[in-house]
């Protein structure tokens, strides 16, 4: 019964991935560009343009596999996490007893249980929010070689994505239980299994987060870029709320961002590039400059580092805990460009 009720709360979607044209490497003019989309997407989706058509996606040839969004360096491109995050968390057994695993199909797999449209959505933020939460994961995929939506090395890609959620959740000590294999026959037959306060929140939930067969497609809303907490993906809101249980203070959390060395001009170039607003530059009313960091808003991109003119920028992999609670000074000055 559960069962059907989630059916017909399934919506038609849309299978093309929200862009933000200033999280893009190319509106920003960041040195060097990017084609990573372009370049990844296997079914000739994407073009690239000039400056205010930076990025384009064909509908008629999108198939919402999501390897695009999984390749884009700066958030860019993406789709609404919370569906999928939802559907792992209503699989949680309440008091974690021995349960059948959460699970994620590929809607071409065969294999019951919530499915997206490819498993080429999957990203580290989903797998670290597994992890927090201590919920067993598989990724069934199907016949990935002769798959229409896909590509025949997502299974390749989702071994990558495993393996960077797995080092950010490092400093935390509990790693995810995620497994990843090929649908098999006995597969079909997966029921939806979800706590019971998964079932009654799925019953009364609203659209954006409902668990479902197959797990809806909702595009986005627009930014809003006068609201700077919007202006960070939703990967990488989850992957700092994924942190959990909370890492000790002198543990080193994976999280590529950049620092300044003293050949530093004062110039405005890393703020102007930075796609997520991650770097600012704080005027003082003595004529000084200081630029800050955000680092939770920081996407790794390195475009700043790409495009400083003196190279006075070089990328720090690891952070304690405490550089995500306020923004870091990257460098203080009593001139300004």
């Amino acid at each position: 019964m559960l069962e059907g009720v989630l059916a017909r709360l399934d919506e038609a979607g849309n299978l093309v991935p929200r862009f933000t044209a200033p999280r893009c490497l190319l509106e920003r003019q960041a040195v060097g560009g990017c084609d990573a989309c372009h370049a990844t997407c296997p079914h000739g989706a994407i073009s690239l343009g000039m400056v205010g058509q930076s990025v384009q996606i064909d509908p008629a040839k999108c198939t919402g596999c999501g390897l695009c969004v999984q390749v884009c360096p700066s958030g860019a491109l993406e789709y609404n996490l919370e569906p999928a995050l939802q559907s792992v968390k209503d699989q949680q057994a309440p008091d974690r007893r021995a349960t059948p695993d959460a699970s994620l199909t590929c809607s071409r797999s065969g294999a019951g249980g919530p499915s997206l449209p490819c498993l080429g959505r999957v990203t580290p933020a989903l797998l670290s929010a597994a992890g927090a939460w201590g919920t067993p994961l598989t990724l069934l995929h199907g016949d990935c070689g002769e798959c229409p939506v896909g590509a025949p090395d997502v299974p390749a890609r989702l071994e990558r994505v495993l393996d960077e959620a797995q080092r950010l959740r490092e400093p935390t000590g509990q790693p995810a239980q995620v497994s990843i294999r090929a649908a098999q026959p006995e597969d079909a037959g997966r029921s939806l299994t979800v706590s019971r306060r998964g079932a009654f929140g799925a019953l009364f939930r609203a659209g954006k987060q409902q668990v479902a067969q197959s797990i809806p497609d909702q595009p986005l809303p627009f930014i809003d870029w006068s609201v700077p907490e919007d202006r960070t993906p939703q990967e990488w809101v989850w992957r700092a709320r994924s942190l959990k249980p909370a890492p000790p203070e002198d543990a080193a959390i994976l999280w590529p961002a950049p620092l300044v060395d003293e050949k530093c001009i004062d110039c405005p170039v890393c703020a102007n590039v930075c796609p997520t607003n991650a770097i600012t530059r704080d005027l003082q009313p003595d004529g000084g400059v200081h630029l800050l960091l955000n680092l939770s808003a920081c996407t790794g991109c390195m475009a700043c580092l790409h495009s400083c003119p003196p190279q006075a920028i070089h990328a720090q992999s690891h952070w304690r805990p405490a550089a995500f609670r306020a923004p870091l000074l990257l460098r203080e000055s009593d001139t300004v460009m």
